[in-house]
């Protein structure tokens, strides 16, 4: 992902300078608030020790402290009496049945009576800032401490978490729009180093021949499959992703502008606002959709590796950093939306976060059971945290295939600001010897490229070339497809422990 995305180091020394705060305030039933350092140590020592955190490893005091700090919006899991919850069935739960409706029901409903204690005219509708269709999930404010007790207390809860904490994780307030910066156009590009001109008269990015795609594009140019890019949106003002999507050699194929991202209801703040809009507002989400499927074209613009498949993009956060409470639910709705969609076959995200979401992981494991191929970024942060930050969320999960960045010419070295490790499945080559050249994209508008590095380009451009390998064989499975990317990539058979399966060649795989 482009900039910053967890800065460990910087939690540290922010850490080392600050007063620590080793007053407690003793809240009802027990709990405690402990200065909020307790919570960031927590967090901290889990990734630096296991490479993940998850919210049920905290106290209940801690977890108290942080939903806190997240204005008391927390994910609630459940599942029915008796109910033996398996996650690879997530996909054949209905919740509109009746015992999974009385369940979430007698849960919001005794959530209710808490709250009221506190205050008497709350009603079900001041808690619910959003509603749920899909997932055994529902998103609820908690004030009281005695409805986290309740909860933590339940059978019929399978986690509680906070869904806003991670905005607390940066160290400086100007960070937190991550991953957005003005997708300008680059200016010094040069033909036949940084691009080569292909007809009828679009620019190939430097990288592509590192993975043989102008090779690739004898046989295959995508058609026929659907890439589903979970994102910032597309900018309106980019007629390559607008009314130019259908150019020159791109053609007969569709182009779809979603949004998840709910606008903000919280308790005691609401945002009457107009509703959230699938407008890139970053520059981030533009730019992806540049990578995957920008048109092979007559202006003069740079060309999408699968330059003639279907793209769905869809707004589901603000920036790339899925740090606030209403980006949860707005990624999970799109993993769910992509999910339901028997016409998309493969999801590409380059966003992340540092906690675990269990409302994340839900709808991509609903995804996952539902056949479709995801694609997530391992992680981009400042140079001095990229060779040992590992690898975040969600790509550390095993239903997504994780994807990071390598510099050219080297047995692979990680992109400057590129997390690697374990969980890391494929590679993709995205910064350029000489002159650190990132791949191009398309800028918020007019012709001239932009570039863009970080792992959030490598996963673009991995589920771009999926696309064009999938539009060879549209009969096959996604388990026949990873076979293909696994078997035409550089480590196979063995699996290498840092890097993954490797380089993808998707003209071994179509020819």
């Amino acid at each position: 992902m482009k900039n910053i995305l967890f800065l460990l180091p910087a939690i540290c020394l922010l850490l080392s300078c600050r007063k620590s705060d080793s007053s407690s305030m003793t809240l009802r039933d027990g709990y405690e608030k402990p200065g909020i350092d307790s919570v960031y140590l927590e967090i901290q020592n889990s990734i630096v020790k296991k490479g993940s955190f998850e919210w049920a490893s905290l106290s209940p005091s801690l977890l108290w402290a942080a939903i806190q700090k997240s204005n008391g919006v927390v994910a609630v899991g459940y599942q029915t009496a008796g109910n033996s919850f398996r996650e690879n069935q997530l996909h054949l739960i209905d919740i509109g049945e009746g015992n999974w409706l009385r369940t979430k029901q007698y849960l919001i409903n005794e959530i209710v009576q808490i709250e009221q204690a506190l205050s008497p005219s709350l009603q079900q509708e001041d808690l619910v800032p959003w509603e749920e269709a899909i997932l055994p999930v529902f998103n609820i404010v908690i004030k009281n401490p005695r409805s986290l007790t309740y909860l933590l207390s339940s059978p019929l809860v399978r986690y509680v978490e906070p869904m806003g904490y991670d905005q607390f994780l940066f160290s400086a307030a100007q960070e937190r729009s991550s991953g957005c910066n003005p997708n300008l156009p680059t200016r010094g590009l040069m033909a036949g180093v940084h691009y080569g001109v292909v007809a009828p008269n679009a620019k190939a990015s430097w990288n592509y021949p590192a993975h043989g795609i102008l090779d690739a594009w004898r046989y295959v140019s995508g058609k026929g499959i659907k890439v589903f890019l979970i994102d910032t949106g597309i900018g309106y003002g980019q007629e390559s992703l607008g009314a130019n999507f259908n150019q020159g050699f791109s053609g007969a194929r569709t182009l779809e502008r979603l949004v998840t991202l709910p606008r903000q209801r919280f308790l005691g703040i609401i945002n009457v606002g107009p509703p959230e809009t699938p407008e890139d507002r970053c520059g981030h989400g533009t730019a992806m959709a540049g990578v995957l499927a920008a048109p092979r074209g007559t202006s003069g613009n740079m060309v999408g590796i699968a330059y003639n498949t279907d793209l769905v993009t869809c707004r589901a956060a603000a920036d790339v950093f899925i740090d606030e409470a209403r980006e949860v639910k707005g990624v999970s709705d799109a993993f769910t939306m992509a999910a339901r969609r028997a016409d998309v076959k493969v999801i590409s995200m380059s966003m992340g976060r540092i906690t675990v979401s269990s409302q994340i992981r839900d709808a991509i494991q609903y995804a996952h059971a539902k056949g479709k191929l995801i694609f997530c970024a391992a992680g981009t942060s400042f140079s001095f945290t990229a060779n040992w930050a590992g690898v975040i969320f969600p790509a550390t999960l095993p239903e997504v295939q994780a994807v990071t960045g390598v510099k050219q010419f080297t047995n692979f070295e990680a992109c400057s600001h590129c997390h690697s490790g374990p969980e890391v499945d494929f590679v993709v080559e995205m910064e350029r010897a000489g002159d650190a050249t990132f791949p191009l994209t398309v800028s918020d508008r007019g012709n001239e490229p932009s570039t863009i590095g970080g792992s959030s380009v490598a996963t673009a451009s991995m589920a771009a070339m999926t696309a064009l390998v999938w539009s060879r064989f549209p009969s096959y499975t996604r388990d026949q497809i990873l076979t293909l990317l696994e078997r035409y990539s550089t480590y196979y058979p063995q699996r290498d422990s840092r890097w993954g399966w490797g380089k993808f060649q998707p003209v071994l795989a179509v020819d």
